[in-house]
């Protein structure tokens, strides 16, 4: 790993950095990094937070800036590369799998809990964007995340079996099954796994708002990494359309959920639904002004005051 990557944010002097790698319970390598307040007392217990990328993202990005934030506010904060992406382990690269996605929270867990100066009983997760589905789906089984935060949220197993806006026709889904089946041959006679398009990188907020809201962020200076290409193996589709991520999101109940979403969000309908689904505890969250992507990195707009009221009170 480079000695200097292009994180999106200044490390704050108050905040130290460490690279960490740990193994899910697929044996995958998970390249983290842990963010500490400065002055922690290594010799006390801390709670701690498991902060998850957008679908796509890498930690360099968005959950680098969340954790350097959450760090000042006394949590110790853990970021990651999914499996099969950024600096983590697992071939094909850029696949993506509901089950190892989801096991990625978990696996977090795993190595927090095995800090000496984190408290078990005071560990939580932020998920961003589709994160934001896994983190909810880990806590469903996974009783250790005491506290879930959701940040612009997709349901990405919904995403994948509807269409955005639940768009997607049967006729449409079964003509895709059928391109994805025709490279399954294609992948298992030799050839390389081909992956998803490649978001636009014009930007063209009139014909395709949403797509240039994406490129704003992922293909400009504001949030481009090089391990974030937003792309992912075309055959990845299938697990998601199968297994939805959420079904049992009653579970997490009496554990509270924290669902924060931005007024004008494309995504917004996916946190409402989910809200409307979820059991109490639960608080939504609606940042007046605020688009999908303004949450990815708008410090004036992403509400940390009140991640820290509501992990310190709930954890």
């Amino acid at each position: 790993m480079p000695a200097v990557d292009n994180y999106i944010f200044t490390l704050s002097e108050n905040v130290v950095r460490k690279p960490v790698s740990y193994k899910n319970r697929y044996g995958i390598t998970l390249a983290g990094d842990l963010y500490l307040p400065k002055d922690m007392d290594e010799t006390k217990q801390y709670p701690a937070l498991i902060i998850g990328a957008p679908y796509g993202g890498v930690k360099e990005q968005s959950p680098g800036l969340y954790a350097n934030e959450m760090a000042q506010r006394g949590f110790v904060a853990l970021t990651f590369d999914a499996s099969f992406n950024g600096y983590s382990g697992g071939e094909p690269r850029h696949a993506s799998s509901v089950d190892f996605f989801v096991e990625d929270f978990s696996a977090g867990v795993d190595f927090m809990g095995t800090r000496p100066f984190v408290d078990r009983d005071r560990i939580g997760a932020i998920g961003i964007c589709g994160s934001g589905s896994f983190a909810l789906s880990a806590a469903q089984v996974d009783r250790r995340l005491k506290a879930v935060a959701t940040v612009s949220m997709y349901d990405i197993s919904r995403y994948h079996k509807m269409g955005f806006a639940d768009s997607l026709t049967d006729e449409q889904r079964n003509g895709w099954l059928d391109q994805i089946a025709e490279q399954r041959y294609a992948e298992f006679e030799g050839h390389a796994p081909a992956l998803t398009p490649r978001p636009p990188m014009e930007i063209d907020k009139e014909n395709d708002p949403i797509g240039s809201e994406f490129a704003e962020f992922y293909n400009r200076p504001l949030g481009y990494h090089h391990n974030s290409i937003a792309q992912f193996t075309m055959t990845r589709a299938p697990s998601f359309i199968n297994f939805a991520l959420l079904d049992n999101i009653k579970w997490i109940s009496p554990r509270p959920i924290l669902f924060v979403i931005g007024e004008v969000a494309h995504s917004r309908y996916f946190t409402e639904d989910v809200y409307a689904q979820a059991g109490e505890e639960k608080e939504l969250v609606v940042i007046p002004g605020a688009t999908h992507v303004d949450l990815y990195h708008n410090k004036e707009l992403i509400p940390f005051a009140k991640f820290e009221e509501f992990f310190s009170s709930n954890m």
